[in-house]
């Protein structure tokens, strides 16, 4: 790693959490959709295939509440 790139992780990591979201949304974005496109199209199939099981009765739903508490806990 250059010393450059270094010093802008350094300063990029001493930011506050919302402008280091901004930074890291910025730079995502600047690479181009194309890179993420296989991503995007494996979660599609990856939702089709959950709301398939849920709705053959396969698998329970979970309320939002319980995803978004356990999301905080993992997160911090």
């Amino acid at each position: 790693m250059s010393a450059i790139l270094e010093k802008v992780e350094l300063d990029a990591l001493s930011l506050p959490q919302q402008e280091r979201a901004f930074l890291a949304d910025r730079l995502l974005s600047s690479l181009g959709g194309e890179i993420f496109d296989d991503v995007e199209d494996a979660w599609v199939l990856e939702a089709e295939r959950r709301y398939g099981e849920y709705k053959e009765g396969r698998r329970e739903p979970i309320p939002a509440s319980e995803v978004f508490a356990e999301a905080d806990r993992l997160l911090g």
